[in-house]
C-alpha cells in the first residue's frame, strides 16, 4: 500500500465512522501508516519474549492467564482500554478507553515508550522502552499469545506456593487495622494511586502485595527504607495492609 493509499483508507474510516472520538481518529490514522511505513520491520517474538521478562512481575498472557498487578494481556489487540472485569484500572485509562483508546500495534507502541506521557495518570509505573527494536519485538511476542484463553476466572488467585508469605496469604487481613497502619505508606505510595516516580500500591492484589512486602522483610529486594518498614510486621499486619490497599479504587 502506497502512503497515497494509506491516506485515502484512513480518511475514508474517518468519515465513515460519522463521529469519531479525537484519540480513536488519531490512533487509526496514525496505525495505518506506521503500517504501510514499516511493513518491512517486523517484529521477532523470541526476542520479545526475552524482554517480556521484565513484564512478568505485574502481567500474565497465554492460556490461563490471570489478573495480578497488572491487567492480563490476553486478547489484547483491539480490546478497548480500560474495561478488563475484575480490574482496578485508573479513572485515567478508564476516560481514555470510553474516549476511544484501543490497543493495537501503533498505541501499544506509543504506550510502552513513555506510559505516563501517552496515558497521563497511570498506575503503570513502568518508564517506558525507549529503543523502538525492542517495543517492536515485544509487541510481536504479545500478538503471538493474544488470542489464547484466559483463566475462567481471570480475578482467581493462584494455589499458594511454599514460600514466605504463604502463612500471611492465608489470613483474611482486616482493612481497618491497615488503614490505621498505612500512615507511614502514604508517606511515599499515593493514596490516589497514581505512580509519579514511586510505584503504585492502591489495589494491587492481596498475594503479589504480600510477596512484595516479605521479599523487602527478607532482603530479597533490596531497598533501604522498606526493609527497615517491614522488619517488624507480623503476618497479620502485612495481611492487613494487603486488604487495606487491595480495597482501594483508583483514582
Amino acid at each position: 500500500m502506497t502512503m497515497a493509499e494509506t491516506i485515502r483508507l484512513a480518511l475514508r474510516l474517518l468519515e465513515a465512522g460519522g463521529k469519531v472520538w479525537p484519540k480513536a481518529g488519531l490512533s487509526t490514522l496514525a496505525f495505518l501508516f506506521l503500517a504501510a511505513s514499516t511493513a518491512a520491520q517486523e517484529g521477532d517474538p523470541e526476542k520479545g519474549a526475552k524482554l517480556f521478562k521484565a513484564c512478568k512481575s505485574c502481567h500474565e498472557i497465554g492460556a490461563e492467564a490471570r489478573n495480578g498487578v497488572g491487567p492480563h494481556l490476553d486478547g489484547l489487540f483491539g480490546r478497548q482500554a480500560g474495561i478488563l472485569d475484575g480490574f482496578k484500572y485508573s479513572s485515567a485509562m478508564k476516560k481514555q478507553g470510553e474516549e476511544g483508546l484501543v490497543w493495537n500495534e501503533f498505541t501499544l507502541d506509543q504506550y510502552l515508550k513513555k506510559p505516563r506521557a501517552y496515558v497521563p495518570g497511570t498506575r503503570m509505573s513502568y518508564r517506558g522502552m525507549s529503543r523502538d527494536a525492542e517495543r517492536t519485538h515485544i509487541i510481536a511476542y504479545l500478538k503471538t499469545l493474544s488470542s489464547e484463553a484466559p483463566a475462567e476466572n481471570p480475578t482467581a488467585a493462584k494455589p499458594h506456593r511454599p514460600e514466605m508469605g504463604a502463612a500471611a496469604m492465608d489470613l483474611t487481613g482486616d482493612p481497618d487495622y491497615g488503614e490505621y497502619l498505612s500512615s507511614e505508606c502514604v508517606t511515599c505510595h499515593q493514596i490516589t494511586g497514581r505512580a509519579d516516580g514511586i510505584p503504585s500500591i492502591v489495589g494491587w492484589p492481596k498475594e503479589p502485595f504480600i510477596r512484595a512486602l516479605f521479599e523487602y522483610k527478607t532482603n530479597v529486594r533490596s531497598h533501604q527504607v522498606m526493609q527497615n518498614m517491614t522488619i517488624n510486621l507480623g503476618n497479620e499486619e502485612i495481611a492487613a495492609l494487603a486488604a487495606y490497599f487491595g480495597s482501594l479504587d483508583p483514582q
